[in-house]
């Protein structure tokens, strides 16, 4: 196509263009846009953000699929599926206190475990027991969706005992946190 034509063409159209609107229409189109914008958020559009998770997902994780509710001295149950240290429960304590004469760290990292007869994913903070000698019983490493060390909430590689009289890990508590989203 030769440029002139090209040329003769848009001119053609943008004089059609410039004589069916005007600058009042225009103005008056582009506020109608401007007052209609903030109601498009509003419309029901699918969000990914606002699809529940897929548990199924997560239950396909080796620690799920071996996870069981009875007996919270063994290394696979529910809870336990971040843990790292012997478990409280073998300790004199329980899988969500303390032996006695152990002191409860103040702080705790946590983990998503799912609980395998509700099929419902729970957040659970694992605190390290402090102030005795190491329990040395049931002792677990479970890395179920462990992250890396960066990430030191999320991490169990650490001895939790900050905030205690003592640094000296005795055992580790599972405790239930509520319902993950």
């Amino acid at each position: 196509m030769d440029s002139s034509k090209a040329d003769v063409i848009g001119e053609r159209l943008l004089r059609r263009f410039a004589g069916s609107s005007s600058r009042r229409g225009l103005l008056t189109k582009l506020g109608a846009v401007l007052v209609a914008a903030p109601a498009f958020p509003l419309l029901p559009v699918s969000r990914a953000e606002a699809q529940k998770p897929d548990r199924s997902v997560e239950a396909k994780t080796s620690f799920a699929r071996s996870a069981q509710t009875k007996d919270d001295t063994k290394c696979d149950y529910w809870r336990y599926c971040a843990i790292d240290g012997s478990l409280c429960s073998c300790c004199g304590g329980a899988v969500n206190a303390c032996p006695a004469g152990a002191q409860p760290s103040p702080i705790s990292w946590v983990g998503t475990c799912i609980n395998p007869d509700q099929g419902k994913a729970y957040l659970i903070a694992y605190r390290d027991c402090c102030g005795k000698p190491a329990c040395g019983q049931c002792g677990c490493d479970n890395t179920d969706r462990e992250t890396q060390l960066y990430l030191q909430q999320l991490n169990n590689n650490i001895i939790w005992c900050f905030g205690t009289s003592s640094m000296e890990y005795h055992c580790s508590t599972a405790v239930l946190v509520g319902a993950a989203q």
